[in-house]
């Protein structure tokens, strides 16, 4: 049910994610949104840590669908606080520092504070479902868990950032993930290009709704654990309600898209 991850001072911060993303930007450089390159970098470092902090979250979630889905066992302990400090662990492993250290002041910890909160919230409200006890499948799945977050940090910093997890039109379940006519074009002619190299972002400076914007789109391909939603055969009924759309592991099975705004 997961997806599978593609593969200090701010200085040293910036290099290690960039040595480990090639960011491949078109950048548009029409006033008033152009930007430095230095920039350019300090807005990509932050919104892979966002989107890194996103998948340590939901693959917390992914490790505990057993414990979830436990028919038998009440309170599971996954509370909000669990959660958070069980994906930061996670993070850390990556990054090599807390999320929570970041100056609440600057871009970057406002943004992943509030993506902090946002992931605290949605455990905190979903405990009675989670906790029910005599119910088998709960619904609870990597794939709602990271909606709900995004809709929550969304709410608290849309002005200035917004995260989306969305996926090829024809792999799509939910109409709210749907991508946007920028992002179905690089979905369509980059990530699905036999020569487009498998992982790596795309990133472009743009303007949404008449505003500048950095927009940063992540491909995501199915692991093992996906495939019995998303697997074989074409046409079943997986465990959600939807029919599987035959999908084998490494495939392209969605993208972390994320936008910051100027």
């Amino acid at each position: 049910m997961g997806l599978l991850e593609t593969g200090g001072s701010a200085h040293r911060r910036i290099g290690r994610i960039l040595a480990a993303y090639v960011l491949l930007s078109a950048v548009s450089l029409a006033p008033p949104a152009v930007k430095t390159a230095s920039a350019e970098d300090n807005d990509a470092v932050v919104a892979m840590q966002l989107a890194d902090l996103l998948r340590a979250a939901r693959t917390v979630i992914s490790r505990n669908q057993s414990l979830i889905n436990d028919p038998d066992k009440g309170d599971k302990g996954l509370t909000g606080e669990r959660v958070l400090t069980d994906a930061i662990v996670l993070y850390v492993e990556k990054y090599g520092e807390d999320p929570r250290d970041s100056d609440p002041a600057s871009r970057e910890g406002r943004l992943l504070g509030a993506q902090m909160e946002a992931i605290q919230e949605v455990m905190d409200e979903n405990q009675s479902t989670i906790n029910t006890e005599g119910v088998g499948f709960k619904g609870f799945i990597p794939a709602i868990f990271a909606r709900l977050v995004n809709e929550k940090f969304g709410e608290r910093v849309g002005d200035e950032a917004l995260i989306k997890v969305t996926a090829p039109e024809e792999l799509v379940r939910n109409r709210k993930a749907r991508p946007d006519k920028w992002e179905t074009s690089v979905i369509e002619e980059k990530f699905k290009a036999a020569s487009w190299p498998k992982g790596d972002p795309f990133s472009e400076s743009v303007q949404v709704d008449g505003h500048p914007a950095f927009r940063i789109i992540v491909p995501e391909y199915y692991a093992a654990s996906c495939l019995s939603c998303h697997g074989e055969p074409a046409g079943d009924v997986d465990i959600t309600g939807y029919p599987k759309e035959g999908g084998k592991e490494g495939d392209l099975g969605a993208a972390i898209s994320i936008t910051l705004f100027e």
